[in-house]
């Protein structure tokens, strides 16, 4: 479904990703782990196309999308919920539920995808005229992966989903996109809490000083004695 061959993104001078390449089969769930600093924004970024690589190339669907516009990203089926959710703060729930769907132009199916992800986060419908950035941490996560839910992704980018969220509700994130991904829908996880996201994805790649290092099946990581050391504190 997806494959990144041999990005290299800067930042002025600073090198941020050298020479990534990862791919990401139609209904798997990849995990993406790493320290602070390693790059993994700024993949899922220019993934997205919010950046544009210097040398490399990004293809969905058999497609060349390395320098399409995001908007044109998001019509082909890949839709990221960014790291820190970015809701619209003085929108309703509904309002920002209905931006995720602007690419749909039938309100008759707009209504029906609303109705949809009320049914995953009936929190939602409980706080549907309220402005978003009275929510909760939580309940505002939660409004992030409906809005991106609202386009119907074909590949959903997540970066870090619990980051900064409460220790009680990080878990009732976590098995959120897990059954996403079980309803069907592709996932990249980019997650700081590594061994959650080993317990998601069935592979993973680790990024370190913007190169990969390590990838490998999800399963062998987590006996892997140095991915222990380094990522689980052991």
């Amino acid at each position: 479904m997806l494959n990144v061959n041999g990005i290299y993104v800067s930042y002025g001078v600073i090198g941020a990703l050298q020479d990534v390449s990862l791919q990401i089969g139609e209904g798997e769930a990849v995990a993406l782990i790493g320290p602070n600093g390693a790059g993994k924004t700024t993949l899922i970024q220019t993934i997205s196309g919010i950046l544009r690589p210097k040398r490399g190339k990004v293809i969905f669907m058999g497609k060349e999308i390395t320098r399409m516009a995001p908007y044109e990203i998001v019509r082909r089926g890949i839709v990221q919920v960014p790291e820190g959710r970015l809701v619209y703060p003085h929108f309703s729930v509904l309002e920002n539920l209905r931006m995720g769907a602007y690419v749909e132009k039938k309100g008759e199916l707009v209504r029906e995808r609303v109705a949809r992800v009320f049914q995953i986060f009936p929190v939602l419908q409980e706080r549907i005229k309220q402005k978003a950035g009275t929510l909760s941490g939580g309940e505002q996560q939660m409004l992030a992966i409906a809005r991106a839910l609202m386009s119907k992704p074909k590949l959903l980018l997540l970066d870090e989903p619990s980051l900064g969220l409460a220790p009680n509700l990080v878990e009732g994130t976590l098995e959120t996109i897990k059954w996403i991904h079980q309803e069907g829908t592709t996932v990249l996880l980019v997650e700081q809490n590594a061994f959650a996201a080993l317990e998601i994805a069935g592979r993973a790649y680790i990024l370190e000083g913007g190169q990969i290092v390590l990838q490998d099946e999800s399963s062998q990581l987590l006996r892997n004695e140095e991915v222990r050391r380094k990522y689980f504190g052991e």
